[in-house]
């Protein structure tokens, strides 16, 4: 009896390794766990191109948000940016032979993406949501949308004068005419004592 609950045990224990074996291969070993969403610039204007970066998302996946169409999301590899030697490369600096900006973030299974802000999306903060080989990510408030300027009409929505406007022209002018002829009536009464 000990032996038929033992190698029960036992076989079990094959069969969940025997599945789960072939998923923890096809991936290098790296389970795919979306974490640290990162969107840059954090405050941007519409139709202005935001970029999206997430850690643990070895494959690629895609973005959503409200605020842009749906975007997808292609591994950054740390092999690529280490042969650019990043922007100090040979004057000494602090990238000299460091792999460049991306080389760190390549370790942590990066996928990236650029994402434009629609014409029409409201000001307001808005959420992105990353999908990574069947898992999902969302960063609330990721990213603030501000709204256009008016510019080219001075301020101004309107064409031309208004009838207030024109009311208190008139009233400035007449002001002036009469402030006029009193000070001119008042001059000419002092010559001739």
């Amino acid at each position: 009896m000990r032996k038929t609950r033992a190698l029960a045990a036992a076989g079990a224990a094959v069969a969940v390794l025997g599945v789960a074996a072939p998923v923890a291969v096809a991936d290098g070993g790296r389970v795919p766990n979306p974490s640290n969403i990162v969107a840059l610039p954090s405050v941007i204007a519409r139709g202005g191109q935001l970029t999206i970066t997430v850690d643990g998302c070895p494959n690629g996946g895609h973005a959503t948000s409200n605020a842009f169409p749906r975007t997808n999301l292609t591994p950054v590899s740390g092999g690529n940016d280490a042969g650019r030697g990043g922007n100090d490369a040979g004057r000494g600096g602090m990238d000299a032979g460091g792999g460049g900006n991306d080389a760190g973030r390549g370790g942590h299974d990066t996928a990236r993406g650029i994402a434009t802000i629609h014409q029409d999306a409201r000001p307001g903060s808005y959420d992105i949501t990353v999908h990574c080989s069947g898992r999902s990510l969302t960063r609330p408030a990721a990213f603030t949308v501000i709204g256009g300027v008016r510019g080219g009409i001075g301020g101004s929505s309107t064409t031309g004068a208004t009838p207030t406007d024109m009311a208190i022209g008139g009233s400035l002018v007449a002001a002036a005419v009469v402030g006029s002829g009193f000070f001119w009536m008042r001059r000419r009464a002092e010559k001739r004592i």
